[in-house]
């Protein structure tokens, strides 16, 4: 739409009583991330966008700089810039490969897998006590992420995360 790509977020299709039905949307901006409200009629129409999605490895982030590298081609490094990345950086770990999705050879955005493994780097010990429902502790992961556990993973512990809403999902291995 108006020659940027933008991707649906939220839609709900209206029919009022004696009006034409309707699909109201909220529509995303990949580009620059605003959401913007917009409503369409059943005559209108919009190309779908011309995005290719490519599999890159992250390296390393130094000052707001994100290394990347394509996966066969280690001497094929590129960087972008952390108001870019977004959110995602916070689960960004050295090797991982993520998605990029790149608009007329530009990379517009990264989308890191649903569900990634980490090392618990720093956890208190659990104490048993008075948990009615079960206790939750905060430990450290390898890229120095905190989030909540359950009290029985320990310091060493490989731990599926969910990078979409952020919380601990399984343990994969014991220390």
């Amino acid at each position: 739409m108006d020659g940027e790509p933008y991707e649906v977020v939220d839609y709900a299709f209206v029919r009022m009583q004696q009006r034409k039905p309707s699909v109201q949307t909220k529509i995303r901006n990949l580009i620059s991330g605003k959401v913007v409200s917009k409503t369409f009629q059943p005559s209108d129409t919009v190309r779908e966008a011309d995005i290719e999605r490519e599999t890159i490895k992250f390296i390393y982030a130094n000052r707001g700089e994100y290394f990347f590298q394509k996966p066969d081609n280690p001497r094929d490094r590129f960087n972008l810039s952390e108001d870019l990345m977004g959110d995602s950086t916070r689960f960004l770990k050295p090797n991982l490969e993520v998605t990029a999705y790149k608009f007329k050879d530009k990379i517009i955005t990264i989308k890191v897998p649903v569900k990634v493994d980490y090392v618990v780097k720093e956890a208190a010990p659990g104490f048993k006590g008075n948990t009615a429902q079960g206790g939750n502790k905060s430990v450290t992961l390898e890229n120095g992420l905190a989030i909540n556990v359950p009290l029985f993973i320990e310091e060493g512990d490989v731990i599926k995360i969910n990078t979409e809403t952020g919380e601990y999902t399984e343990r994969v291995s014991k220390a």
